[in-house]
């Protein structure tokens, strides 16, 4: 049965324990924020350098989107996993073994000669990764005192939303200025001064579990995730319909559906407590964090080509035009649990999630090549506000929903949503941007005589292809681009009010389903049956 008493969800350590004073908590947020940004950065950072890639390896651009998807697949596969393992082993030594690989793999990122020396140091990056990401808000959740803990969790959530943005803009930055390998420059660094702050001052904590650890739940939880994820990513190359997705799709379900069972076979003594998701919080929560990040994500899939291609920016400045959003929802981030302790986190969540809907309704309503960037500035500034307010809660919603001597494991289920969402965003939106931009442009290519056949196949294909070919189309190149670039942003709008009706959606869900606004999340998790119980015991390690 279990060592620990009553459920108390991320309860601070208590008793004669030290407990870390103000200035060692500031120092504790940067450290576990810098080794976050580290891991986020480098999930956006080489999208600047896929042109580079491809000719200095030579590779194809099959080549090229493996070595950048592989690292998100296998931080996304291990998430769970490792997190529970550092509940286990100790959160601070996993953190800094986390971090000296990720270094490394940086390092060797940076001098690879091939692609495949390139794809495995992403794969051992992505393995680090996935022991940094969630230790550290494991170690926020596990080390900071109650009415400290909303404010750093909204620091970590605004970190992990503008992080990404940010560290593409460091990237495209160094491309532009020095040479694209430089770009794996800034992932070491932030690494180094992590691993530093981390050895220095992250206290370390672990669990004492009376059971095993859960192998099976481990190794098919892995399974699940890398066939759904994979399917999301590569789908819309070979097809939704071809062998392989098909095959990868069947495989992700299966394993889903055997994780859920075996899980609730083991019931104490699994991975995850799946009988938690029937707590409002921890639903509400995931459910919030894969839509809000799947928009996000699907937002960025057609902004850089609506700037790049229909407007003409470069990349650099096309990365610039994306910081209005991450700055307002890193400032929301931290907003958020101020909002949340005056009016409760299910009214700032909803409050979130409406700004965001309201948001992607500008953009489909007044986005337009004549109005440019401006015409979805507003609807970016939005975006952000709402993604800051509504992240934060979530993940409160989530983290408070498992016992402390689960952080571990609470903290890699919130990251798991958000890589999960994250690619069914891309994947969803992108393919209606795509399909929407097709059709426009057949409609738009009926009335425009002397067009080669060749040159118009290739500017169904997308944007950047139109963009590309338009000159062979003779004194028909001009009417080219413009049918191309109006069919672009006809799919955009398209996108966009589909994005609009699932916050709206989800705006309802969050109102009638989603967390408390009185105690905090998982307060009333001990009405769950079994929640807690035969639970491990947290305790400091000295």
């Amino acid at each position: 049965m279990s060592t620990e008493q009553p459920f108390h969800p991320t309860a601070a350590p208590t008793g004669a324990e030290h407990v870390p004073d103000a200035r060692h908590l500031r120092t504790i947020l940067v450290a576990v924020s810098l080794a976050l940004m580290a891991v986020i950065a480098s999930v956006s950072g080489l999208n600047v350098a896929q042109t580079h890639m491809a000719v200095e390896f030579d590779a194809s651009a099959t080549t090229v989107l493996w070595i950048i998807n592989v690292y998100t697949l296998i931080l996304a596969a291990l998430l769970l996993p490792l997190g529970a393992i550092g509940d286990r082993l100790g959160r601070k030594p996993v953190l800094i073994t986390g971090l000296l690989l990720f270094a490394a793999a940086a390092v060797v990122a940076a001098l690879a000669p091939s692609a495949e020396v390139m794809i495995a140091a992403r794969v051992v990056a992505g393995l680090s990764a996935a022991m940094i990401m969630p230790i550290t808000l494991a170690v926020i959740t596990s080390t900071f005192p109650e009415e400290q803990r909303g404010r750093a969790i909204g620091v970590w959530t605004g970190v992990a939303g503008g992080g990404g943005i940010l560290g593409m803009f460091l990237s495209a930055l160094l491309v532009d200025v020095a040479d694209w390998r430089w770009l794996f420059a800034l992932p070491v660094v932030l690494a180094a001064v992590a691993l530093t702050m981390t050895w220095r001052s992250v206290p370390d904590s672990r669990a004492r579990s009376p059971h095993s650890f859960d192998t099976v739940g481990a190794v098919v939880s892995g399974v699940a995730v890398t066939g759904l994820i994979f399917v999301l990513q590569e789908g819309p190359e070979p097809g939704w319909t071809a062998p392989v997705t098909l095959a990868g799709l069947g495989t992700g379900l299966l394993a889903a559906v055997g994780f859920v069972a075996w899980e609730l076979h083991r019931r104490d003594a699994s991975l995850l407590d799946v009988r938690l998701f029937r707590h409002r919080g921890m639903a509400g929560g995931s459910l919030t964090l894969v839509v809000v990040f799947g928009v996000q994500a699907g937002v960025a899939v057609v902004l850089f080509p609506y700037l790049q291609a229909v407007l003409g920016w470069s990349g650099l400045l096309s990365t610039v035009a994306m910081m209005p959003m991450a700055v307002v929802m890193m400032a929301a981030s931290g907003l958020a649990p101020r909002l949340a302790a005056r009016v409760g986190a299910r009214s700032t969540m909803a409050a979130g999630v409406a700004l965001a809907a309201a948001g992607l309704a500008s953009m489909g309503l007044f986005v337009s090549v004549e109005g440019g960037y401006p015409s979805v500035l507003g609807g970016l500034v939005a975006m952000g506000a709402g993604m800051g307010l509504s992240m934060t809660p979530s993940t409160e919603a989530i983290t408070g929903a498992l016992p402390g001597e689960q952080q571990g494991v609470a903290s890699a289920l919130n990251d798991v949503t958000r890589e999960f969402g994250t690619a069914l965003g891309v994947a969803v939106l992108g393919a209606l941007v795509a399909t929407g931009y097709r059709r426009a442009l057949d409609d738009r290519l009926g009335g425009v005589d002397g067009v080669p056949r060749g040159t118009a196949d290739t500017a169904r294909e997308g944007i950047a292809n139109a963009v590309e070919v338009a000159p062979g189309a003779g004194p028909h190149a001009q009417a080219l681009l413009r049918a191309a670039r109006q069919s672009f942003v006809d799919g955009w709008q398209e996108a966009m009010w589909v994005g609009a009706a699932v916050m709206v959606a989800l705006f309802v869900l969050v109102v009638v389903r989603g967390p408390e606004n009185g105690p905090r999340p998982g307060d009333d998790e001990a009405a769950i049956p079994g929640a807690g119980a035969g639970a491990a015991e947290e305790v400091p390690a000295h």
